[in-house]
């Protein structure tokens, strides 16, 4: 690995070009902080694949590519003299000294509980109204989910042992399972909704990331499913044709692969 000034040097290398490109490339020169934000969510998901896949061969391409976008964005804003790259480093390093007084001030913890506690508790003294105002809107709902989960329990607001929880999540089946056979539908979403939230808290106390978890799920029933046409197509057959019988069987040899 790279020393701290070779580092710095390949920061530099980076900045010195984004400076080049926004000057004389057309298409950088055009972009602003709202057309780049789209692309940064997307290599944000393409950085998250390869962690997931635990590709490290493609996660270091993808952090460079994120890195670009930091890199972009702080050039713009340089470019209205509203922040900059330095604006930006020491915005974060200052946020991260006073949010670590276990480390640098003369606060204890005993454990990553009582960080996260004092974390959220040094939030509001820092004038934010509510824990969950760190809750980005446009999460998609199940990381939205974990996230004020996180929060909450952070101020001491969650369950004290996983058998608290999972007695939840069986109620939260049971009502939902009411609404059903009253064929309410509207019902049936809200029941469902509190059914997720509460497998969501369970999965926390389990020590279970819902995202990762699901995630993981998708890549392997993607991979299962795939096997299963290339073996139906290989004996010439169309999945609409056969029956579920007859595609279990690819099913289960896909499991053993």
């Amino acid at each position: 690995m790279n020393d701290r000034k070779e580092q710095l040097a390949a920061l530099d290398r980076l900045l010195t070009i984004m400076d080049e490109l926004r000057e004389q490339c057309p298409w950088d020169r055009k972009q602003t902080l709202e057309s780049l934000r789209h692309l940064t969510i997307e290599e944000t998901y393409e950085l998250g694949d390869a962690i997931l896949d635990k590709d490290m061969e493609e996660i270091p391409k993808e952090l460079g590519d994120l890195l670009l976008h930091i890199v972009f964005d702080a050039k713009i804003g340089s470019e209205t003299k509203d922040f900059d790259i330095a604006s930006i480093a020491h915005g974060i390093c200052d946020k991260l000294i006073s949010r670590h007084p276990h480390i640098y001030g003369d606060v204890k913890v005993a454990d990553e509980e009582e960080v996260k506690a004092n974390w959220e508790a040094l939030k509001l003294k820092e004038g934010k109204k509510s824990v969950l105002e760190g809750v980005p809107r446009s999460l998609p709902a199940l990381v939205k989910s974990s996230r004020i989960q996180d929060k909450v329990a952070g101020v001491g607001f969650d369950w004290e042992r996983p058998e608290q929880v999972r007695e939840k999540l069986e109620e939260e089946l049971g009502e939902l399972e009411e609404e059903v056979r009253t064929g309410n539908k509207d019902q049936i979403e809200a029941e469902f909704g509190d059914v997720l939230f509460s497998l969501v808290n369970y999965g926390k106390h389990l020590g279970v990331n819902p995202e990762d978890a699901l995630e993981r799920t998708n890549k392997k029933f993607i991979k299962r499913f795939q096997y299963l046409e290339q073996q139906a197509k290989a004996l010439g057959k169309d999945l609409k044709d056969m029956t579920l019988a007859e595609m279990d069987v690819f099913w289960e040899e896909a499991k053993k692969h």
